[in-house]
């Protein structure tokens, strides 16, 4: 669980990747938004129980899979063999923000627990109070345009980042990251960051 020290640090560390990258119009205002009382986006949980369900989760497993992208798109069999590399704008854009469709996503609630000493006390936890349910990708695709422009290969990786482990049809899937491997690339930084950091 992350402290208020910790999510700081996060915090600074997003902005700075944010404004270093990320210039293109309407970037400021969505990063105004992100930083305004109208987004929990820096203290939201990632899930209810599973990767990064605590204050903070949504924030450090955007800056995993900002790292993770990096370190994939790096990789020279990668770079050479596939032929994949993406600007620093883009890999920042679809890294940082993929996940932005969680922003006002999660409540917390109380529910009974035993505590250690077999007590029943009320314990919180996330649950989920979905204001736009539009999807997932689809609905970070959707936040994102509000402010600013996607290219067509952000806007495809961005909305098939979950990969086959999401609720897509597979063929849609598949023909999405035949067409836009850069859509598997996130995919897979996703995936890391979510099974390998933050289990």
């Amino acid at each position: 669980m992350e402290t208020e020290k910790d999510i700081n640090a996060l915090k600074e560390r997003f902005i700075a990747i944010y404004k270093e990258n990320i210039k293109r119009d309407g970037a400021d205002k969505l990063l105004d938004y992100l930083m305004s009382s109208k987004s929990d986006f820096f203290t939201a949980p990632a899930s209810t129980r599973y990767h990064g369900s605590y204050a903070g989760g949504l924030l450090e497993h955007s800056l995993n899979v900002y790292d993770c992208l990096a370190d994939y798109l790096a990789r020279p069999r990668v770079k050479e063999l596939y032929r994949l590399s993406a600007d620093n704008e883009t890999a920042a854009v679809i890294s940082l923000l993929h996940d932005i469709c969680k922003v006002n996503f999660y409540k917390t609630d109380y529910r009974n627990a035993k505590n250690e000493q077999g007590v029943w006390e009320k314990v919180p936890y996330y649950a989920i109070e979905d204001q736009l349910p539009y999807g997932h990708g689809e609905k970070s695709v959707y936040i994102i345009t509000g402010f600013m422009r996607l290219s067509r290969e952000e806007a495809f990786a961005i909305r098939f980042h979950m990969g086959f482990s999401g609720t897509e049809d597979i063929n849609l899937v598949g023909r999405a990251f035949e067409k836009f491997p850069l859509a598997y690339a996130l995919h897979a930084a996703d995936m890391e960051a979510s099974y390998f950091l933050e289990r």
